[in-house]
């Protein structure tokens, strides 16, 4: 079912997708924890990249807070790994290959560039409670300070 209403309050539907260390991500195996998604176009890219290496570069501090990191593209799997393996990324990466879930949060949607328009990921991040609820949205990320704002957000919902 497709639900391109997700907004704060929102309670999340259980999804999986495979992920780039050969497991399977399951919404559901964290209920109770807060979770952070964060959804980018394509790996290996400018803005990706350095949005992917600023999330490395707090993982460690969103573990010590108890809140889980997972990056959607629509990339496959070997793609992921390459490009984790490129640039050392502490955080996984999940495989959304038929843009079910981006779809299902809203964030597969027609772009443009160079006037030629095509399907792709808005570039956005979700924060979800520990009730499975989304608690905070970032829509048409812009990448500098954007890790940094969700791991303040995500703090503060640990708090509350």
């Amino acid at each position: 079912m497709i639900d391109r209403t997700i907004e704060i309050g929102t309670k999340v539907a259980d999804f999986e997708l495979p992920t780039d260390d050969g497991a399977v991500f399951r919404l559901s195996t964290l209920a109770g924890t807060p979770v952070v998604l964060f959804f980018y176009p394509k790996d290996d890219t400018t803005g990706c990249t350095a949005e992917a290496q600023d999330f490395t570069r707090l993982a460690a501090d969103f573990r010590s807070a108890g809140i889980a990191v997972l990056g959607i593209s629509p990339d496959g799997i070997k793609k992921h790994q390459k490009f984790r393996a490129k640039h050392a990324l502490d955080v996984r990466l999940a495989a959304d290959e038929d843009h079910a879930v981006a779809d299902r949060f809203g964030v597969w949607v027609e772009k443009s560039m160079y006037g030629r328009k095509y399907m792709g990921i808005e570039r956005s991040t979700f924060l979800i409670d520990r009730r499975g609820r989304v608690a905070e949205a970032w829509r048409k990320v812009s990448v500098p300070g954007h890790a940094d704002a969700v791991l303040a957000a995500a703090r503060a919902l640990q708090k509350a």
